[in-house]
């Protein structure tokens, strides 16, 4: 296969116009081609007055005339020979008479039940929320009314807390399993340009059905769902995982992949207790903040481009002099801010993008890295704590009634609170109260993301525009929390898999499906 990188496009075009261009340039004769493939389509906005589609494309020719057309090409700076990616078949080696227990239903749980029921085992996956469309209605009712479900919100649930973001897939591992994880999402439902574009998501209106596809799939392989039902404890013996008792039964296991997520805060205070090893790990926290796209565009693209780009996206990151770092995460192109509290009396935020990115308003999280140093006590769970006093706080300035306290950027430079809302109007639901953010947040938050902001309006125009809004607060970008494990994936505890986000070994849709698939593939290959 000979792929033929950095192709310029300056007009938009097909894909299949895209491969005819390919051919003519290089001479390439289409009857000895085997099959085609865009492997990566991007966008070059560096050179505002030269705006243009970067592609990458991977061309199969008859094996004996590949090196024919390779050295054919005077210009090789930009093609290679590659091989096909291919992930090795498992050698399945498990034999107990048990059945293994998932607990929690986001990506890792998923995708490590997929792995097991395509090679002959049958999971049984425990989720204390509700199946994807019954909580999505859970999930519009707090929206709309303040009323939380505490097992139902954007934080539990099927589909896990990426349901309600934009289903970004990006991430920074490089693995195999990350083409099986794209395959598997476009099998079930997923737009087929997720496996080329180069900052690929998949939309909260897409994911839904998507998951639930998964999840009939699991069903008709013979896995087992047990929604609305908590795991509260688990029997250890010897050292060694022997059932996990929920709030309905008893389930018999002699293996648990622990794909709880970085919001299940009581499952952490159970596993402590029943000895599972644990430690504290960096986090970080912060607000959201919204901008108008169309401001977003202009910057990103300027207003000389004719290509029909789609909403822009940004990544930003600041370095201040003591040591303290601030950066955007999660930024939703055309999305809303969202309530995402799962505990009572907290408020927390997250952005949602639906796949069109349609929205008037650009969001993204700012952050600021929090260390085990800033926390009191010993406990490997005080991050949890951390986060949890911060959320609460956010709660009793909202108004007590979970709306979420906003402030114009203006007014959080300038350390006073906002009396009223001017360009740039918020969309978080279920509704907002005027505040001053600087009153909740620590100080060395408070002092990075003010630095921060005015940083990052020199990289985009607008950006500390005095009607930015932000809201607050942002704790759950990251697990708090990591569970140590040894190389085959388990934990201090023979038969425990720590997994996922939760766990502390992922950091997104993308990697925690691919850990949910590396534990999976431990446990199938166990004698």
């Amino acid at each position: 296969m000979i792929r033929f990188k950095q192709i310029k496009v300056r007009e938009d075009i097909s894909e299949e116009k895209v491969f005819n261009l390919i051919c003519d340039k290089y001479g390439i004769d289409k009857s000895i081609i085997i099959s085609w493939r865009i492997f990566k389509k991007s966008i070059d906005a560096r050179d505002k007055n030269d705006i243009h589609y970067s592609y990458s494309v991977d061309i199969e020719v008859m094996m004996e005339k590949e090196q024919i057309i390779y050295r054919s090409i005077k210009n090789k700076n930009n093609i290679e020979i590659i091989e096909k990616q291919e992930v090795k078949p498992i050698s399945v080696k498990r034999k107990s008479k048990f059945k293994p227990v998932i607990i929690g239903a986001g990506p890792a749980g998923l995708f490590a039940a997929l792995t097991f029921v395509e090679n002959g085992i049958q999971p049984i996956i425990l989720e204390q929320g509700k199946k994807v469309e019954e909580r999505k209605k859970d999930v519009d009712e707090f929206f709309k009314t303040g009323k939380l479900n505490t097992k139902s919100n954007v934080q539990f649930g099927e589909g896990g807390a990426g349901t309600f973001s934009d289903g970004k897939l990006t991430t920074g591992i490089n693995n195999k399993l990350c083409g099986k994880v794209i395959e598997e999402f476009i099998n079930f439902g997923a737009p087929k340009q997720i496996a080329y574009i180069s900052k690929p998501h998949i939309g909260t209106d897409n994911l839904i059905n998507i998951i639930k596809n998964m999840r009939e799939e699991i069903i008709r392989s013979g896995g087992e769902f047990l929604f609305n039902e908590k795991a509260i404890d688990f029997e250890i013996e010897n050292n060694r995982i022997k059932s996990v008792i929920s709030d309905k039964r008893k389930i018999e296991t002699d293996t648990v992949i622990l794909a709880i997520g970085h919001s299940a805060r009581d499952t952490f205070e159970k596993l402590y207790e029943k000895g599972v090893n644990m430690e504290k790990k960096n986090f970080s926290v912060g607000v959201r903040i919204e901008h108008k796209q169309e401001m977003i565009n202009k910057s990103q693209y300027s207003e000389k481009t004719k290509l029909k780009l789609p909403p822009a996206e940004y990544k930003l990151a600041y370095h201040g002099e003591d040591g303290r770092s601030c950066y955007t995460f999660c930024m939703c192109p055309g999305g809303v801010v969202v309530g995402s509290s799962s505990d009572e009396h907290t408020v927390v935020t997250n952005g949602m993008s639906r796949f069109a990115r349609d929205g008037e308003n650009a969001n993204s999280a700012i952050l600021v890295n929090v260390t085990p140093d800033d926390f009191k006590g010993d406990s490997p769970l005080e991050g949890i704590y951390f986060q949890k006093d911060l959320e609460e706080k956010a709660y009793k300035l909202g108004g007590k009634n979970y709306f979420a306290p906003v402030q114009r950027v203006e007014d959080f430079l300038q350390n006073r609170k906002s009396e009223f809302i001017g360009e740039v109007k918020p969309t978080y639901m279920p509704g907002v109260t005027l505040s001053n953010l600087n009153e909740i947040l620590p100080d060395f938050v408070s002092k990075t993301l003010k630095e921060g902001i005015v940083y990052f309006d020199k990289r985009i125009k607008g950006f500390a525009d005095k009607d930015a809004i932000l809201t607050g607060v942002e704790t759950r970008s990251s697990s708090p929390v990591k569970i140590p494990r040894n190389e085959r994936l388990v934990s201090n505890i023979d038969g425990i898999y720590p997994c996922g986000e939760g766990a502390g070994y992922a950091g997104g849709i993308m990697s925690a499906a691919v850990d949910g698939i590396k534990c999976a593939i431990e446990v199938l290959t166990i004698d």
